[in-house]
């Protein structure tokens, strides 16, 4: 089942990937044919979806891949790095587009509305497939819910170009295309920072934002034979696992049965209050190490 589902996510971003490039050529073209930066920005935009579609493709296909002994780990962060480099690099296109928008006011060009218009509406057309088609699937994970939102909001950014395209064609108001593209370039600032600062925290091995480590110790602590947990670190592998190592320091020298039914204890509980569902603890007694809870490798 699970593979299943894994290759029909493969099977829709493949199909949208072959969509949004026929999107974004159309749109290149029509962007410098008709004189319109929106168009262009929006094609932009659609590019770094092709971009980041397939590094999500890829992503997919590599996180499935069976771990070895030179990869313990198999690839689980091939979708954080494929969502980092992704969020990443919409930021710097963005600022690049504002640079360009901000020319455009002092030297205000005339647009060919007519084709502004036609290529928004295929561009509509063909990301409102993509989002029809990932929407399933787009909260099971940072990989899946970052094409869609790219994809969502390029249908916007879209239906903003039109819009611009209509005001240029009746109204003959030029101007709208640089606002717009300011206008989409922000949009694309905000929403990659959110999905940069969650990647880079999983990337940098931080302690999720969710898991108050004082409290995991306190509470460990209350456990009967615990002296002390210390030495802690947690971290998350990926979107599904998040890890936990430490130290236990006992009360008593234990019996190995009774110590690991002690453990089995911990890691339920750990489990089920905390979402940590991998667990490693070194047990100690009366060793002479570095008491603190935090301790810099």
């Amino acid at each position: 089942m699970h593979q299943h589902h894994h290759s029909l996510h493969s099977a829709k971003l493949f199909f949208s990937i072959l969509l949004n490039i026929g999107i974004t050529a159309a749109q290149v073209v029509g962007g410098i044919l008709s004189g319109s930066l929106a168009l262009l920005s929006d094609a932009l935009h659609n590019f770094t979806d092709v971009v980041s579609l397939i590094i999500s493709f890829l992503a997919a296909r590599f996180a499935r891949k069976k771990a070895s002994t030179a990869r313990t780990f198999g690839y689980k962060r091939a979708e954080i790095i494929a969502a980092f480099v992704n969020a990443a690099s919409l930021v710097v296109i963005a600022i690049y587009l504002i640079f360009e928008a901000v020319q455009r006011f002092i030297e205000v060009p005339v647009i060919d509305s007519q084709l502004v218009i036609w290529l928004s509406l295929l561009a509509i057309a063909g990301n409102g497939a993509s989002v029809w088609l990932l929407h399933a699937d787009h909260r099971q994970n940072m990989n899946m819910r970052s094409a869609y939102l790219h994809l969502l909001s390029d249908m916007l950014a879209s239906v903003a170009v039109l819009i611009g395209g209509l005001l240029m064609k009746y109204y003959q108001i030029y101007w709208i295309d640089g606002l717009l593209t300011i206008a989409i370039a922000l949009y694309l600032i905000l929403i990659s920072i959110k999905l940069l600062r969650k990647s880079f925290n999983v990337l940098m091995l931080f302690t999720p934002d969710d898991i108050q480590v004082e409290q995991i110790v306190e509470r460990v602590n209350r456990f009967d034979q615990v002296k002390l947990l210390h030495h802690v670190h947690i971290w998350q592998l990926n979107e599904d696992e998040v890890h936990l190592e430490a130290h236990l320091q006992l009360e008593s020298d234990m019996k190995v049965a009774e110590l690991e039914e002690l453990m089995m204890e911990i890691e339920h509980y750990l489990s089920e209050d905390f979402g940590i569902n991998h667990v490693t603890l070194q047990p100690e007694f009366k060793k002479q190490d570095e008491k603190d809870i935090i301790v810099q490798d």
